[in-house]
């Protein structure tokens, strides 16, 4: 018998059994199945609950992934993980991590940088992917989520691949207007941009850092100030995106120029914007989650690699916000 081709159609059954763990894996609404279809849709794949079960077809190498991305699932939901979308989309990295090993550390920084998580490898995948002209990188701190975008972006500035590294933030706490702070433009943006000098300066290292920023070819600027430009030919990079409003996402993701690539990275739960103010990062990641040239990559706190003690604040923080609210008490003290 010929061995069956990895993009031949098949269907099979993941096999649940239980009712409740059926509809947990499912979603409301079937929603986690549509999100399973969005991520393997190169694969033509179709995910529906039937007869107690799931049924997958697609193909064959597209069907494998999904079982696999459903089997973790499933394996932490029955150790006790709390159901949520960060978790699915965790499993389906997991999945699409041992089909792609890590392609090895990135080229041309002085530090070597590499994936430490299946989390990380399939985000770091998606990084690497030239067909991706819009990555973004969502999940709780500690994973990894902008250092290694910032990697990515040294690296495409060091071999060559772009003429610039730009970085900019929503600045929330000086609410965009920062001229009641001394000094000039680069004085009162630096204290704020911090974080991603210190990951440069590991990237680089501070001479070349600093010979690259005098060229002008990394720049770190509050969101506001991306406003009229067009980026061509550069590696843009917006970070804690939840803290952007819908306009201000729409302006920035409309900056890109001839021969540039963006990476969007930010943390849904930490959103730091006015009371009712909507964040532009979530309703970015609803309307262009099926746009080609899009990637949506999810970690969760199995990819922290900060401290294991943070990971375990994580999960506490997700079970405390997701449990029922009985004793009538709210979030303040």
């Amino acid at each position: 018998m010929r061995p069956q081709s990895p993009q031949s159609p098949v269907s099979r059954i993941f096999a649940v059994n239980d009712a409740d763990l059926l509809h947990t894996i499912c979603g409301p609404h079937h929603k986690n199945l549509e999100r399973l279809e969005q991520r393997f849709e190169d694969y033509a794949l179709r995910a529906d609950s039937q007869g107690g079960n799931i049924m997958l077809f697609g193909a064959a190498q597209g069907v494998s992934l999904a079982e696999a991305a459903l089997s973790a699932y499933m394996s932490r939901l029955q150790s006790g993980t709390e159901p949520s979308d960060l978790e699915f989309d965790g499993a389906i990295n997991r999945a699409l991590a041992v089909s792609h090993p890590a392609a090895g550390p990135i080229k041309g920084l002085k530090t070597q940088i590499q994936a430490q998580t299946a989390g990380q490898n399939a985000y770091l995948g998606a990084l690497r992917d030239e067909r991706n002209g819009l990555v973004f990188g969502v999940g709780p701190a500690g994973t990894g989520k902008t250092f290694l975008a910032v990697a990515i972006g040294a690296s495409e500035l060091v071999t060559g691949k772009r003429e610039r590294l730009i970085v900019a933030r929503p600045a929330v706490e000086a609410g965009e207007k920062l001229g009641f702070l001394p000094g000039d433009l680069e004085e009162k943006v630096d204290p704020y941009m911090l974080p991603i000098w210190d990951s440069m300066r590991e990237l680089f290292g501070q001479d070349q850092l600093e010979r690259r920023r005098l060229r002008g070819e990394i720049e770190v600027a509050p969101l506001a100030f991306m406003r009229g430009r067009t980026l061509k030919n550069a590696f843009v990079i917006i970070d804690e995106a939840q803290n952007a409003s819908i306009p201000q996402m729409k302006m920035v993701l409309t900056r890109l120029g001839r021969n540039s690539r963006m990476v969007v990275t930010g943390d849904p739960s930490q959103v730091d914007l006015p009371t009712k103010q909507p964040s532009g990062l979530a309703h970015a990641l609803n309307i262009l989650r099926s746009v080609p040239g899009v990637a949506q990559m999810r970690l969760t706190g199995s990819d922290v690699v900060r401290h294991d003690l943070v990971a375990r604040i994580i999960d506490a923080y997700d079970r405390h916000e997701n449990a029922p609210r009985e004793d009538g008490l709210g979030d303040g003290g």
